[in-house]
């Protein structure tokens, strides 16, 4: 009897636990005495005598007075070189069609060996491959950045183009981890079949919780895949890619649980444990002297309101911030980030280099003078503005076009070349558009070109 408890009610989700004598720990896992594959996971306290559990499986399991046994034992998943190339939920158990998974070596999705004298900070750079990120918002090795937008406006296509180009350069070195939280499975469908095609799932491990499965499930994927992103690290000592769709629907579905426990609301109605929530994930995602972990989140702006609190709680754990814009996606230049809103910690000489930096700053400022330069060409016509205004005003218009990109995982015909372009080729690129070397050309001609060697001579 000491291992037991009896379910006191059922609300939604959230599944009262009496226990008997001993109180079980946080994370335990309770099984039905009468259907095990009926699961509860310990989440907090209720009362001196009960506990508030998440239920796993479908509540139909379960019903009041019915007796469940403490396992002593947290959530588990498998873990080794044989789960690349693969998709699994958060019990470990395979959703690609394929054999299941061997459980001979598994992994805790809460295990936290958090060394602080092993954590280091890089001061290189990770490049992407994709000219605008690399350039306005480039990442450090080991980093965390954030991918900010509305419904619509092209995360999700973003995070894949990245998954691909770093998986297939540093298919070597890096392994890389996707976790999809709250999104749709089609999405997840897509992103399989995407880096299938492309020849870079073998060094890819997918785990997912779709919007259609329950909070409690949607919220454990996050945990489950810094679980794996945690082993590659310190066991496998490989260097980790994990990437994250979406970072909202994490806070989401811990809003979810929250109003289902009475819990009292913070700021915006979400969960009063959303700060803690947030670095429980981000605080295991870091490197280590012999392996590093580099993060990229895409995080859902609900209407378009970066202010949300769900919003703002992932913002202190970034490195860099890459912000999507509705307004520039409807004028059909993709990606749509909005570089005057979006920014980065490796901007700075030290790190990016002189060049780099000298050249991110003129370029930065040609654009702020653009957006008042774009107001009054849209009052009184671009013909009234000034000679000199008229030319920044058409080089902001070439480095916007040319800033877009073609992306191999999102053309639904076979590209002849790679889309991957080096940093080095775009910082060349905007200096000769800067110094006006290519004012006789058109905004138009610049559209979804790689380098400025595909521009044809008058």
């Amino acid at each position: 009897m000491k291992k037991k408890g009896s379910i006191l009610s059922i609300k939604g989700q959230i599944v009262e636990v009496a226990f008997y004598d001993n109180p079980p720990r946080r994370y335990d896992l309770y099984v039905m005495e009468d259907d095990p594959k009926a699961v509860l996971e310990v989440y907090t306290s209720a009362s001196a005598q009960s506990v508030y559990c998440l239920s796993l499986t479908q509540t139909h399991h379960f019903y009041k007075g019915a007796d469940v046994i403490n396992t002593e034992k947290t959530l588990t998943i498998p873990v080794g070189t044989h789960v690349l190339g693969r998709a699994m939920n958060v019990f470990g158990e395979p959703i690609d069609g394929k054999e299941n998974f061997n459980f001979d070596e598994s992994y805790s999705i809460f295990a936290n060996n958090k060394n602080p004298e092993n954590i280091v900070v890089s001061k290189e750079t990770l490049e992407t491959g994709v000219k605008i990120v690399d350039f306005f918002t480039p990442l450090l090795k080991g980093g965390k950045i954030g991918l900010f937008g509305g419904a619509g406006v092209g995360k999700t296509v973003l995070l894949t183009e990245i998954i691909h180009n770093i998986s297939l350069k540093q298919k070597d070195s890096h392994v890389s981890v996707f976790s999809g939280i709250g999104e749709r499975s089609r999405e997840g469908q897509e992103l399989y079949e995407a880096l299938d095609e492309t020849g870079v799932l073998s060094s890819v491990v997918l785990i997912y919780g779709e919007m259609s499965k329950n909070p409690a499930v949607r919220y454990r994927t996050g945990f489950a895949g810094v679980a794996l992103a945690e082993h590659f690290r310190d066991v496998q000592k490989k260097n980790v890619l994990f990437f994250v769709d979406n970072m909202y629907r994490f806070a989401q579905a811990g809003y979810e649980l929250g109003t289902l426990m009475s819990q009292i609301p913070s700021e915006g109605g979400y969960q009063p444990t959303l700060a803690s929530d947030m670095a429980h994930i981000h605080e295991r995602l870091y490197s280590t002297k012999e392996s590093e972990v580099t993060t990229f989140e895409t995080i859902y702006v609900p209407a378009d309101d970066i202010t949300d609190p769900g919003v703002q709680a992932v913002l202190p754990y970034l490195d860099a911030r890459v912000v999507l814009s509705r307004w520039i996606y409807q004028e059909g230049r993709f990606p749509a980030i909005n570089t005057l809103h979006s920014n980065s910690s490796a901007l700075n000489p030290d790190i990016i280099g002189q060049e780099h930096y000298d050249t991110y700053l003129q370029t930065q400022a040609l654009l702020k003078e653009s957006v008042n330069l774009e107001k009054i060409a849209s009052l009184i016509g671009e013909s009234e503005l000034s000679q000199e205004n008229r030319i920044m005003f058409k080089r902001s218009q070439i480095i916007k076009n040319y800033m877009t990109q073609k992306f191999i995982t999102a053309s639904g015909e076979k590209l002849q070349k790679s889309t991957y372009v080096p940093l080095s080729s775009t910082i060349h690129d905007v200096k000769a558009i800067l110094k006006g070397d290519y004012d006789i050309y058109l905004p138009q001609e610049f559209l979804y070109i790689q380098s400025l060697s595909d521009i044809k001579l008058p």
